[in-house]
This record gives structure tokens, C-alpha cells and sequence, in this order.
């Protein structure tokens, strides 16, 4: 079990702060991050909290896990290794187009 954790279904409104403190209940909290839209800036919904113990990062988990926040229902787990991006890029169009 790692220490960092995913936390889905945060209200929009939600800041880095407030989901700090929601965790420090339970151990400490070493960075807490909502990820946001890289054009709008805006809030995407869900975060990532590393906790310095493996212990508090599941106590928290175990706690957290289905409860409500501002409304919304919370999803908290033990984030996952962020998967390799493939490719992506522009098309293949040559530098064509003068006459021959």
C-alpha cells in the first residue's frame, strides 16, 4: 500500500486546503492536489493526497470511502502509477504543394 491517494467526486469548489484538512484527521497529510482543467483552470473533480504513513494513508481510506463532501459522494483509493502517455501529435501532411 502506497501513501498516495486518489480522491474522486470532490465538489468543484474544492480547495487544496480543504482537502488537506479533510485527511489530517487522519495522520499527516504531506501534499494535497486538485487537478484542474490546463485550459479553463478549473477544477476536474477529483484530487490526489500523499500521506506520510502507509497506516494513515489506509485509516483514511477506510474512513473516507463513500462518505459525503459538499454534497457529493466521496471515491478514495490508493492511487494508482500514472499509465505511460503514447503518442498524441500532429498529422502526418507533408511539405508539399509547390508545382513541379
Amino acid at each position: 500500500m502506497g501513501s498516495k491517494i486518489y480522491v474522486g467526486g470532490l465538489p468543484y469548489s474544492t480547495t487544496e486546503q480543504q482537502l488537506s484538512d479533510l485527511f489530517a484527521v487522519h495522520g499527516a497529510v504531506t501534499s494535497a492536489r486538485i487537478i484542474t482543467d490546463k485550459f479553463t483552470g478549473q477544477s476536474r473533480g477529483f484530487g490526489f493526497v500523499e500521506m506520510s504513513g502507509d497506516s494513515e494513508a489506509q485509516a483514511a481510506i477506510n474512513a473516507l470511502n463513500g462518505t459525503q463532501f459538499g454534497g457529493r459522494t466521496l471515491t478514495v483509493n490508493e492511487a494508482r502509477p500514472q499509465e505511460p502517455r503514447t503518442g498524441g501529435g500532429g498529422g502526418g501532411r507533408g511539405m508539399g504543394g509547390g508545382r513541379h
